[in-house]
């Protein structure tokens, strides 16, 4: 088997059809087709059918449908770490949710980027329901945020810090020195950092129980450009409780009162179960949780960008 075919695999699983592998690989459908026809002589294995609903695996399909998954991965870390092993240095990529990335990442990273000098840190920002995928197939090496909803055997998930989200208005803003309703607050304009878009964490979570529409809902770049907004009273704002807390003491925000104006969660890091996952990774995910972490993750110190070189890609999720 060759990288190649196994892509071309790859592709037709991700894809559902011979068609559409071509055109994401670039190929002709021909040479998708000659890659799948060498692994099927191979192996022995017809691997799929084609039916009226589409494509139909055959157990060994799927089996190496998963293995492909796991040896591409290997094949790209390996590149990676063979580069930077050249240059006497190590790669760790960390994924994050956007909460995370801009709140707690800076002040953890530079924290423990700073205890090894031969060390570089890449950060991306990703969908919460994406972790799980990207470290079996090895595209991030840890994620930190919110843990899956169902418990992966592959992957080691560990508590990092409790939070807490809470929701915030400008001192004139009609509710200020109130205690709304969930219906007040349901039918207010919120103002929300691209977390509320993901498919887990406590902002979504506090969107859902209150019932908020989409059609209330404003997302924009970042939690700090939302809090802004709130702070010239065009909305509410849903935010962590110790990043606004100075702005609250000043007078510039107001925190809402009331058992359905919060919600506490745990930022959790994700790595996998296998002895051969990176050191770093398992140095990062017991680093984090210690105290000076926290204090590092709340402090939210500036990034030193000599030691921290992030490729950071904040995506909007649907």
């Amino acid at each position: 088997m060759t990288p190649t075919q196994l892509r071309a695999y790859s592709a037709v699983v991700r894809c559902g059809s011979v068609k559409q592998a071509a055109a994401q690989l670039e190929v002709s459908e021909s040479a998708v087709s000659l890659h799948i026809g060498q692994l099927r002589k191979e192996l022995g294995d017809q691997l799929f059918s084609r039916t009226a609903n589409g494509l139909t695996f055959t157990p060994g399909g799927l089996r190496l449908a998963s293995r492909a998954t796991e040896l591409l991965g290997l094949q790209d870390i390996t590149v990676l770490e063979v580069s930077a092993a050249g240059q006497g240095r190590r790669l760790l990529r960390v994924g994050a949710s956007s909460l995370f990335a801009e709140h707690g990442a800076p002040g953890l990273i530079e924290l423990f980027a700073s205890r090894a000098a031969d060390l570089d840190v890449e950060l991306s920002v990703r969908n919460p329901g994406s972790f799980v995928p990207a470290l079996i197939e090895r595209r991030i090496d840890i994620a930190i945020g919110p843990p899956p909803a169902c418990p992966d055997p592959a992957v080691v998930c560990r508590p990092v810090m409790y939070y807490k989200v809470v929701t915030v208005a400008g001192p004139d803003h009609p509710l200020a020195g109130t205690q709304p309703s969930p219906r007040q607050l349901r039918d207010q304009t919120w103002l929300l950092g691209p977390s509320a878009a993901a498919d887990r964490g406590a902002i979504p979570a506090l969107l859902r129980r209150l019932g908020v529409p989409d059609d209330r809902q404003q997302i924009f770049q970042s939690h700090a450009a939302a809090i802004e907004e709130a702070k010239r009273g065009h909305g509410v704002a849903a935010a962590l409780s110790f990043t606004v807390a100075p702005e609250v003491r000043k007078g510039h925000l107001v925190q809402f009162c009331g058992p359905h104006t919060g919600l506490e969660d745990v930022w959790h890091s994700l790595t996998l179960a296998e002895t051969g996952a990176p050191s770093a990774a398992a140095e990062l995910a017991r680093f984090a949780s210690t105290p000076r972490a926290i204090q590092a993750m709340m402090r939210g110190a500036g990034v030193n960008v000599g030691r921290f070189k992030p490729s950071i890609h904040v995506t909007l999720w649907s």
